[in-house]
């Protein structure tokens, strides 16, 4: 899709999406309409960065003219010690996924996180499986009050650290075991914030079944869940509700 040519004004705010492959996703499309809808002449931009340039790029924003902007998920947990200053949830969790600029320091904040936690609530998700240790799994603990959680990993001295440092010590735990058969058709949620390759154990799937990868990072999940013909829901098919919820922030 070829976005249509916008007229940038000098009273234009400009924003920022980060990603590796910027422009080949619509968040930034998503995000333009939106203000085209509500009248403002702001505009976002799509920016390529590769991970090895990403820092230069975020920090690039401290002279810029832009405003905000959007990190992409393969990049969230890259750019917390770029940042001046950060939430609480960005300290504890060890991911951002939006900058706001303020004079030439960048302030980081997380809404990704609760866009899926808004997101369960409205498919009325209460048993969750979540798989998986990572900056995702904690910033999910942290605002998961009202959900059932039963925690899974490969590693079980990991995941009862994890338990620790999330507050979730009475959680039930379960070691993935690559020889042992896994059955999530109990669950409403599979939320995978693993690193795992392969999901072959898993022999049936929850009702939906999510990850915050986009379409250019490998999803395990994505793959077994085409095996197993069930619902499977990615960072990109949640890109209304994230486009929505960014507008909302960016627009404070």
């Amino acid at each position: 899709m070829i976005e249509k040519k916008r007229t940038i004004l000098q009273q234009t705010k400009r924003f920022a999406y980060i990603a590796q492959k910027a422009q080949a996703s619509e968040f930034s499309q998503k995000m333009n309409k939106l203000f085209d809808e509500n009248g403002y002449s702001n505009t976002m931009i799509p920016m390529n960065s590769e991970k090895e340039n990403l820092s230069f790029k975020v920090n690039s924003i401290r002279k810029s003219d832009i405003d905000a902007a959007i990190i992409s998920s393969e990049y969230v947990s890259d750019i917390v010690t770029i940042l001046d200053s950060a939430s609480g949830m960005v300290q504890r969790s060890g991911m951002c996924d939006i900058i706001f600029k303020e004079g030439e320091k960048l302030r980081g904040d997380i809404f990704s996180v609760r866009v899926l936690t808004e997101h369960l609530k409205d498919l009325y998700a209460s048993k969750i499986a979540m798989i998986g240790v990572n900056h995702y799994a904690k910033a999910f603990s942290f605002l998961a009050c009202g959900f059932h959680l039963t925690l899974f990993n490969d590693e079980l001295d990991t995941l009862i650290r994890f338990t620790k440092e999330v507050e979730l010590q009475k959680a039930e735990i379960h070691e993935i075991q690559q020889d042992i058969k896994l059955d999530f058709s109990e669950f409403d949620v599979v939320l995978d914030f693993s690193n795992m390759k392969s999901f072959a154990m898993v022999e049936k799937l929850a009702k939906i079944n999510i990850d915050m990868k986009n379409k250019n990072q490998l999803s395990a999940l994505k793959n077994r869940a085409l095996e197993l013909h069930a619902k499977y829901v990615s960072y990109d098919d949640l890109l209304e509700k994230l486009t929505q919820k960014a507008y909302r922030e960016i627009r404070k």
